[in-house]
């Protein structure tokens, strides 16, 4: 037996307010995931190693860490501590490495070399990914 319910009823879920022009970032912010694999992809290559030599000294499939350094993948600290040391670096050197990268790239797609709040405060804390 179905129960027929009145429209004035119904909950019709509402979609949220899109966001003003003035509200947007003039560019899209980079992902975590994207400034890490960047870096592994960066050191890999100067490094002169292949992706199947360096998947295989960390343990994790080449597939999978291609994934990674395209920033396709979310991986966990388990598998980036795993690529960097691979890589000879700590996980450490990894995300501070990404950290610097993610001060570069804000201060170029905002133009001001201040990053987001404009007040001429450097970045010099870590970033840490969930």
């Amino acid at each position: 037996m179905t129960s027929h319910v009145p429209n004035e009823a119904r909950v019709i879920p509402l979609r949220p307010p899109a966001a003003r022009t003035e509200d947007r970032p003039s560019a899209r912010e980079p992902l975590w995931r994207d400034l890490v694999g960047d870096v592994l992809r960066r050191e890999r290559l100067a490094q002169e190693r292949t992706l199947k030599d360096v998947a295989e000294s960390a343990r994790i499939s080449m597939p999978y860490l291609s994934e990674v350094e395209r920033g396709r993948k979310e991986a966990s600290s388990e598998v980036l501590a795993a690529a960097a040391g691979a890589l000879g670096l700590g996980l450490a050197d990894l995300l501070a490495r990404a950290q610097r990268e993610l001060v570069r790239v804000t201060a170029s797609h905002t133009g001001t070399g201040r990053g987001r709040g404009g007040s001429g405060a450097r970045y010099d804390g870590m970033c840490l990914a969930a």
